[in-house]
Parts: structure tokens; sequence; C-alpha cells
């Protein structure tokens, strides 16, 4: 993954992600994230009988946005992600999920469970680099696969 994407996911807090309903119709939520950059993991924390977990079940398959914390609108910088939930359960997310209570530490005490997206498609726009600058990643480029799909 390119390090200039790794370090702007790295340095922000909040995704907003958006999955399908029942009707083929998107349903977005928000969510503060931490960031594995070794294996292209998202971590959040989330209720399970919330709409948006009910939702992923029935379709693992979500896309996603994320933008500085503080926006500058001079230097516009954002990504655009496309990502499947894993189960939480495989032996290549339990060894990471620590990442995200180490961020969170507080989500302890919180009730709801650690959802894992695997980032498979990234598109970043960065006019730090020149207007219109986009970086596109893909997993296929150079990080192992977790899962099929």
């Amino acid at each position: 993954m390119d390090e200039i994407i790794k370090q702007f996911i790295g340095e922000q807090n909040c995704a907003s992600i958006c999955c399908v309903d029942e009707s083929r119709q998107p349903y977005c939520f928000s969510c503060f994230y931490a960031f594995n950059a070794e294996v292209g993991l998202l971590y959040f924390k989330s209720s399970s009988n919330s709409r948006h977990a009910a939702l992923m079940k029935i379709n693992p398959f979500v896309a996603g946005t994320i933008l500085p914390d503080k926006l500058n609108k001079m230097s516009i910088k954002g990504v655009q992600l496309k990502a499947i939930v894993l189960d939480s359960k495989q032996q290549p997310v339990i060894r990471t999920l620590g990442i995200y209570l180490k961020k969170y530490p507080m989500a302890l005490a919180m009730p709801g469970e650690i959802w894992v997206l695997q980032i498979n498609h990234i598109k970043m726009t960065d006019n730090t680099l020149g207007f219109g600058k986009k970086i596109v990643w893909d997993r296929t480029q150079d990080l192992p696969e977790l899962i099929s799909g």
C-alpha cells in the first residue's frame, strides 16, 4: 500500500461506511476506527443489534470514505474505499484486534463488538501533490489476501 495512503488513514479517526439493505438501497453510518497498515484492515466497534450490523451480516461488501479530521478546503485530501467485513474469529484477524483497543482503550467499557474490514481497493485524492492528484491502490498489488472475495 502506498505510504501516503497509509499515513493519511493512520492519522484520521472517523470513517463513513455504506452497506446495502434488503431492497438494495444504500445505508450509511459513521464510526471511529483504528487502522492496521500491515495487512490493510480497519477496526471499529458497534452494537451487534444495530441496523448496519444486521445488514453487514447479510451482505459483507461495503464502501466508505475517510476525510481529514480537520478539513482544509485549500488542500483537499480524502480516501474512497471498497472493503469486505471479515469474521473476527479468523486467526489472522484475532491476532490484530488489540490495535483498536490500544487506540481506544475506553472502548473496553462500552458494549458492542469489534468489526473488521479488509480494505480491497482505495482511491485517494491528494491535492497537496498537485490539483486532482489521485493515488489508486488495489489489494492484488501487494498485500496478501486474508479471505477470498
